[in-house]
């Protein structure tokens, strides 16, 4: 530590498993690296265990306790916060150490990292956009989303928050229903939030109407106009029968399938 200091290189001073170590152990090393010339703490979850009541007292402890007591204003120390998934609870927890005064949040792309995985980067961002702690653009938080799926190739599950595949997929009648009305009047603020608690325009997205076994005719006649395919009766009492019979929401292709099925009876 004194050697980088005294070359001008600046130290993050990082201790490994914080979150279940002894506080006085905790102090006193902190307390060493500030006297050496340490500006930036880094407090680890390394083993995912904390919560976040635990994230706030244990980052108010480093405020009072730890900086404060050596003699340091908080603003002359950057606090950094790092988390793990292994309780899940990775994005609550740096959402915690946001409220609780941290200066840099780590996290990762999808969560990737050793055993559960680090805290996602992308949710937590996605998060704190719809708090107001940040006003960033993130519309192409999706397109950095799919290049980390590429490219470290950790699966992106359809369900995932946001970025998944089915994250603003609508199916149900009545969901999709009111969507589609808002769609209609060209309200897409409107449309992004009548039944998503995210707008998916902000993050670079958009809903999507699909047809399942929960749907009405309204989805069938919305997805067919977007295809450019003229929704008469037929052919969406037709579709309203063949997705009736599944047991999920129907990918493009079978749809397709089954309207060329019907053309060709």
């Amino acid at each position: 530590v004194s050697y980088a200091v005294e070359n001008d290189v600046p130290v993050m001073f990082v201790t490994e498993d914080t979150t279940r170590s002894n506080p006085e152990d905790v102090k006193m090393i902190y307390h060493r690296a500030m006297e050496l010339g340490v500006r930036r703490l880094c407090i680890c979850d390394t083993c995912g265990h904390v919560t976040p009541n635990g994230v706030k007292k244990l980052l108010a402890f480093i405020d009072e306790e730890v900086i404060k007591d050596a003699g340091y204003q908080r603003r002359e120390i950057e606090v950094n916060w790092h988390g793990h998934q292994d309780r899940g609870l990775g994005v609550a927890n740096n959402i915690a150490a946001v409220e609780a005064g941290a200066d840099v949040i780590h996290g990762t792309a999808l969560g990737v990292g050793e055993r559960a995985g680090n805290a996602p980067l992308d949710q937590t961002l996605v998060n704190l956009k719809l708090m107001g702690v940040i006003d960033n653009d993130l519309t192409l938080l999706d397109a950095y989303m799919q290049k980390a799926n590429e490219y470290i190739e950790v699966p992106l599950p359809r369900n995932y928050p946001v970025f998944g595949e089915d994250a603003f997929e609508t199916g149900t009648g009545v969901h999709a229903s009111a969507v589609i009305k808002a769609m209609r009047k060209g309200d897409d603020w409107l449309a992004d939030r009548v039944y998503s608690g995210v707008p998916a325009g902000d993050f670079g997205l958009k809903q999507v109407i699909r047809i399942g076994h929960m749907s009405g005719r309204s989805n069938i006649i919305w997805w067919l106009e977007q295809q450019g395919i003229e929704a008469e009766d037929g052919l969406v009492a037709h579709l309203f029968e063949v997705a009736k019979s599944q047991k999920r929401n129907m990918l493009d292709e079978e749809i397709h399938a089954a309207v060329a099925a019907f053309g060709s009876s």
